[in-house]
């Protein structure tokens, strides 16, 4: 049979049922939820779903932010045998409607008015749907469709109340290889595919990556990131069950920073954006503070710099560098953690894409002890982490233990563990494609350092060569450029050319308060990315970058685009990761004139507007060549 995590979850309620299990903050309060409380809504929540017809095999879905709702329907699923399978909350119709027709789902639990209309647009589609079960009842009083029920109303149809029977009974029936999730890969080349993870891949990928990185039950988490990305269901729901630290559900995503503050999590998981945005956030904070706090920043940032380079060169600093940084501290870093919410952070974790050094080398400069992860969905998201006393930037650590890593000869990254997936759901060719003897095929290239930790250069289709054979990492010089606070997106090209190029992004919001300090009008996104004064700024920041790279990895040319890449229109996945091929397929035009002479390139440019209206107008975009 083996463990399941319906076990660790009845242990936890049955050894410390009043210690708090998860917080949720609404209208500013924080409201507490034991163990007890969460088992009883767990499993009145399971009851209920049996009363639909919801039995092993099934699949329900989940969409909307993370709330405590999310996490008991999905493990009163995993009660039941069936599949619980999660949304992106910014998901369009047509991607709610592809994954609820993939997936077969016959529940349907939705946040609110917004989401449940996504599922209403399609509903004749779904012929298999039995509910909609929403926990948001804002705007829900004139729905009268049968299909919908509010979350609460649910315990009043439960009239069961020997629930530990219930519970036990249930248990019995299941056992470790049986599905505990499905989640959605990125899908950076079409339709995101449906993973299976099993509830020993979950149980080994939390036990194992806790062996390098240990987790408490007197820990603190803050859950804010999408709760279909593998990476917050290894803590919200698997590693938060088997070592029993509480979870915190913020009021929302505006509020998170000043919610983590008043939490003061141990432990933080995160994907690059999210580090990133905060490095600049506070770049952009520094630029509108007094000339004082400016010169005590710029005075100490440089000592966190030069305290962080020993420490991944695993030099002892002198004295003299000891007594500097501790000044810098008093001075800087503490208070800075502190307004970041990082005061108590004893664990902080990236992973789901490459870390751009410079942010990496930001955090451990502030004294925050950031380690870069690397895994993927189909292994239940990890297989390698830096440990404590061996962290650097250029690398990802070693596997965690019980994991194997090996090299192709094409140079692709391959693992082995019992954390590998069971398959894609009902796609066998796909699963075939990817797991073979065992091994799981990541489709990304890299090698060991001399120091046996693993080194990713990008994704093996990503890769790319200049027309004299160059090879070169587009991501690389992209995390380089989205360092800077100006630099929000940028999307490198050159394959097969004879010179690297990029598209780039503006940060409104930094780019915007530059301009307003530097007395320069604008109107939209569109108007500001075209002023002459703003391709001068991000000239300067790509010239900071080329000082960097090698020649021929230098960026030769740029263009500032129109809009911000978005997941709606298919620039980017929901996690953010480019879609290169998509992106150079829909902006042809730009891309050719890159590599040619010209100094402008006209452009009819789209744009969708929030109410789904499309606007069509032209422009020229002006082509920066870069010295």
């Amino acid at each position: 049979m083996g463990m399941t995590l319906l076990h660790y979850f009845f242990e936890r309620y049955k050894k410390n049922p009043k210690k708090v299990s998860f917080r949720e903050k609404d209208l500013g309060i924080w409201k507490e939820y034991t163990w007890t409380d969460y088992f009883e809504k767990v499993t009145k929540v399971a009851i209920y779903f049996e009363s639909l017809g919801l039995k092993k095999g099934d699949t329900i879905a989940i969409i909307g932010d993370n709330k405590p709702e999310w996490i008991i329907s999905e493990i009163a699923a995993q009660l039941l045998g069936a599949y619980p399978i999660g949304i992106y909350q910014d998901s369009i119709s047509s991607e709610v409607e592809y994954i609820l027709t993939k997936a077969e789902s016959k529940v349907v639990v939705a946040e609110d008015q917004e989401q449940v209309d996504k599922v209403l647009e399609n509903v004749d589609k779904f012929p298999q749907l039995k509910k909609i079960i929403y926990y948001d009842s804002k705007g829900m009083y004139q729905y009268r469709d049968e299909l919908l029920i509010f979350f609460d109303d649910i315990f009043q149809q439960v009239s069961k109340t020997d629930l530990d029977s219930y519970f036990e009974e249930k248990l019995k029936l299941l056992n470790e290889n049986d599905i505990a999730v499905m989640c959605t890969t990125s899908g950076t080349t079409g339709h995101p595919k449906l993973a299976m993870l099993s509830h020993k891949n979950m149980i080994f990928m939390a036990t194992s990556l806790a062996k390098a990185d240990p987790k408490y039950e007197s820990d603190e988490f803050v859950s804010f990131l999408p709760l279909p990305w593998i990476g917050e269901q290894m803590m919200s729901v698997a590693s938060a069950l088997i070592f029993g630290f509480t979870v915190n559900f913020p009021e929302s995503h505006n509020t998170v920073q000043e919610d983590m503050k008043e939490i003061g999590p141990r432990i933080i998981f995160s994907p690059p954006r999210v580090w990133e945005n905060i490095a600049s956030s506070v770049n952009m904070k520094i630029m509108d503070a007094t000339p004082f706090k400016r010169f005590i920043y710029n005075l100490c940032l440089p000592i966190g710099y030069k305290y962080a380079e020993l420490k991944f060169d695993k030099k002892k600093p002198s004295f003299f560098q000891k007594i500097q940084y501790i000044i810098a501290y008093i001075l800087l870093f503490r208070k800075l953690k502190e307004r970041l919410g990082f005061s108590f952070l004893r664990s902080a974790m990236t992973g789901g894409a490459a870390l751009g050094p410079d942010t990496f080398k930001f955090f451990h400069a502030l004294g925050i002890e950031l380690k870069q992860i690397y895994g993927q969905t189909e292994i239940a998201g990890i297989s390698c982490i830096h440990r404590s006393d061996d962290i650097d930037f250029t690398s990802v650590g070693k596997p965690i233990e019980g994991t194997e890593v090996r090299i192709t000869e094409a140079g692709e990254i391959i693992s082995r563990s019992d954390a590998v997936f069971v398959g894609y759901y009902k796609d066998e060719k796909a699963t075939a494609e990817t797991v073979r003897d065992g091994w799981l095929y990541s489709g990304d290239a890299g090698y060991f350092d001399d120091n046996g930790k693993l080194v990713v250069i990008d994704r093996m289709k990503d890769l790319m060569y200049l027309s004299d054979g160059t090879r070169f990492s587009p991501q690389f010089i992209e995390n380089k450029l989205k360092f800077s606070p100006f630099i929000k997106e940028a999307v490198v090209l050159g394959d097969k050319k004879d010179y690297i190029t990029a598209i780039i992004n503006i940060d409104m919001g930094i780019v915007g308060k530059w301009a307003e300090d530097n007395k320069i009008a604008y109107t939209t996104y569109t108007d500001l990315s075209a002023k002459e004064e703003v391709y001068d700024l991000i000239l300067k920041e790509v010239d900071k970058v080329n000082a960097q790279l090698i020649e021929k990895h230098r960026v030769k040319k740029f263009v500032l685009l129109y809009k911000e890449l978005d997941a709606d229109d298919g620039e980017l996945t929901r996690t953010r990761k480019v879609r290169r091929g998509f992106i150079i397929e829909k902006y042809q035009e730009i891309f050719n004139a890159l590599y040619t002479d010209a100094k402008d390139v006209f452009t009819t440019a789209t744009i969708k507007l929030q109410d789904g209206r499309i606007k069509t107008f032209h422009t020229t975009l002006k082509i920066m060549f870069v010295k």
